[in-house]
């Protein structure tokens, strides 16, 4: 299952990392503390809308890239979840239907 705060911190944490900032930098550019900006990148926080942008003004990151950046991560991360086989009948979503296969005649 798709976490969205996990995904939101890997966008911001990968922007800081390209930037070559340290957690300390930018958590001063955006008055948050050290503290709450490192448990937001790990996906540990839900940050509300007026912090993420607070965080994505200190990394020079436009709200709407960052929002991208998460919606494609996110898309590919449902594909791949839809694509994955079950291991067990246990892993199947409720409700699903199974049909016995006839055995091979001969």
């Amino acid at each position: 299952m798709v976490v969205m705060r996990r995904e939101v911190g890997d966008v911001l944490r990968e922007r800081r990392l390209d930037q070559g900032r340290t957690l300390r930098q930018v958590s001063s550019d955006a008055s948050v503390s050290l503290g709450y900006l490192s448990e937001v990148e790990r996906g540990e926080k839900e940050a509300s809308s007026e912090m993420l942008a607070t965080i994505c003004r200190a990394l020079h990151l436009p709200m709407s890239e960052m929002l991208t950046d998460v919606a494609m991560r996110v898309a590919v991360a449902e594909a791949e979840e839809a694509m994955r086989v079950p291991d067990s009948l246990a892993e199947l979503p409720a409700g699903t239907v199974r049909r016995r296969e006839p055995a091979p005649v001969g």
